[in-house]
């Protein structure tokens, strides 16, 4: 278990590093082959389709086709995916690659492989360390996905090390998700068979309170994807790189940064969660960091933006790993793929909707537009989110 625990770690964190790479510079390099802003947002909206899809599938059959089978899938289809976007310049098939790849504008690695290995690492960790389990697994996605902001960087190093233009840099940059992904495919063959779905005797069926429990969380975190949706990576690096004229390298540094806080949070997160509970420490700390995401639009400066942009993410992501454990915690062992499966779904699903409206407010209203309309529907889901479940305790607490 031990092996297996720590392969999906390091799964975790290649696949974030390709996608947090892909979030960066996805906007950017869809600028440069001259889309406007509501083309970037359909192609980037396209992507977040393509991994909804292929959580749908996962959800529905990845548990029978098998856990590791199906990751290697996924692995090599999303590379597949990369390379035709990365060597495209026709809008058709850059859309279609984007679908086939399922590349993720958001720059965070939220996609189907996330619900096979959400589903396995409990059965890794015992419950007892269940949120701390979850807490490791985001701290290494998200130093994937720092590293890949950094690398965001790369376009213009390859410019002056190799002398190719700076569409031919992107292309090779970009390129590098796919060997990533490949890397992961590797790996899931080293998974044993403690990773597969543990028998059970009513298959898909759940206790009533669990499955009154995960609707009314999945309808929840629909609201907080659609809003999420409005603040893609691509779409935030296309407004710091159209609003304040800072270069794809300062954005790459400016979200490197934003990875690094994200994952020092997920141990505060944990550390929080032991002491007042997963839901409170979900909204107690989601909530003051989309007060602050309302501010970035009406900052004057790229200096002020980036600072509190920064303080924005050092709590945005603290209720990733509490959100993933209380999720876990109330059903049953053997319908955690089904469960992870439904709840990332609707994520992705709002994801997918979003961005192309995002991208017409930006080209409609304001640069600044998305974020507003984003922050203020995040608000709207931590305070509904608390009235709704902080009586609602997991089975760790509720003993205590």
């Amino acid at each position: 278990m031990s092996r297996d625990r720590n392969l999906l770690f390091l799964t975790a964190l290649l696949r974030s590093v390709g996608t947090s790479l892909v979030g960066v510079l996805l906007g950017v390099y869809l600028a440069r082959l001259a889309l406007g802003p509501a083309l970037i947002g359909l192609v980037v909206g396209l992507g977040l389709a393509g991994a909804a899809f292929a959580a749908l599938v996962v959800t529905l059959g990845g548990d029978r086709l098998g856990r590791r089978r199906t990751l290697i899938v996924l692995a090599c289809t999303g590379a597949a995916g990369t390379i035709i976007a990365a060597a495209s310049s026709r809008v058709e098939l850059l859309a279609a690659a984007a679908f086939i790849g399922m590349l993720n504008g958001m720059g965070r690695d939220r996609g189907a492989a996330l619900v096979l290995e959400q589903a396995i690492l409990p059965g890794l960790t015992g419950e007892a360390r269940r949120t701390v389990g979850f807490a490791w697994y985001s701290a290494a996605q998200d130093v994937g996905h720092a590293l890949g902001a950094l690398l965001a960087g790369a376009p213009l190093l390859v410019q002056r090390w190799a002398g190719i233009d700076p569409l031919a840099s992107f292309r090779w940059v970009l390129a590098l998700n796919a060997v990533l992904l490949l890397a992961t495919a590797l790996l899931y063959r080293g998974l044993s068979s403690a990773a597969e779905r543990p028998a059970a005797s009513s298959p898909a069926r759940l206790p009533s309170r669990s499955r009154s429990a995960l609707w009314k969380l999945s309808a929840l975190f629909g609201v907080d994807s659609l809003a999420g949706g409005f603040l893609t990576t691509a779409l935030l690096s296309y407004f710091f790189f159209e609003r304040f004229r800072v270069s794809e390298a300062t954005i790459g540094l400016l979200f490197f940064g934003a990875r690094l806080a994200n994952t020092a949070s997920h141990f505060g997160a944990a550390w929080i969660a032991a002491r007042i509970g997963l839901v409170r420490t979900m909204v107690y700390t989601h909530l003051p960091s989309s007060l602050l995401l309302l501010t970035v639009p009406f900052a004057p400066s790229f200096g002020v933006a980036a600072a509190l942009f920064l303080l924005r993410e050092g709590l945005v992501e603290m209720d990733v790993p509490t959100r993933q454990s209380y999720v876990m915690a109330i059903v049953p062992p053997e319908e955690r793929t089904f469960a992870s499966g439904v709840t990332n779904l609707v994520r992705l699903g709002g994801w997918a909707v979003a961005p192309a409206f995002a991208g017409a407010l930006m080209q409609g209203a304001s640069l600044g537009a998305p974020l507003l309309v984003g922050a203020g529907m995040k608000i709207l889901y931590d305070l509904v989110l608390y009235v709704s479940f902080r009586e609602e305790h997991p089975p760790e607490e509720a003993t205590q």
